[in-house]
């Protein structure tokens, strides 16, 4: 009889390890989803922004000839330094918004933590020491 009770006990132990490895290898799922979604982000962030320079800086060199060619010969000068310092201020525009989507993190592993805070809440319920 007393060995049907240690067999029940070892049994019970199993199956609690069992459960806490589960949980432990969801989580860790959970946490290598959640890096490759990170990683995804800024590296989409990091192609989108350079194939915008590449196009906004050839658009701007078209863009450029194609105005100083229609002024006059005494206004050329001045329509070049007015497309050039318009075009820098768009572009400090676009990268600012560049650096601000790479830096825009929303919490790093943000459902890993709530997982980890409900389990945390439901071991805590279940405690004998809960009131």
């Amino acid at each position: 009889m007393a060995e049907s009770k240690s067999g029940g006990l070892l049994g019970s132990l199993r199956q609690l390890l069992g459960t806490a490895l589960e949980t432990v290898h969801v989580r860790l799922e959970l946490l290598g989803t959640e890096l490759e979604f990170e990683k995804r982000r800024i590296f989409d962030g990091l192609v989108l922004g350079a194939v915008a320079l590449v196009f906004l800086g050839l658009g701007l060199v078209l863009l450029c000839g194609t105005v100083i060619l229609f002024f006059w010969e005494g206004y050329r000068l001045m329509a070049g330094g007015l497309l050039t310092v318009s075009f820098l201020a768009i572009g400090l525009v676009f990268l600012g918004q560049a650096r601000q989507r790479v830096r825009a993190v929303q919490g790093m592993f943000q459902k890993s933590v709530a997982e980890l805070r409900r389990d945390q809440s439901l071991t805590q319920d279940a405690s004998p020491h809960a009131k």
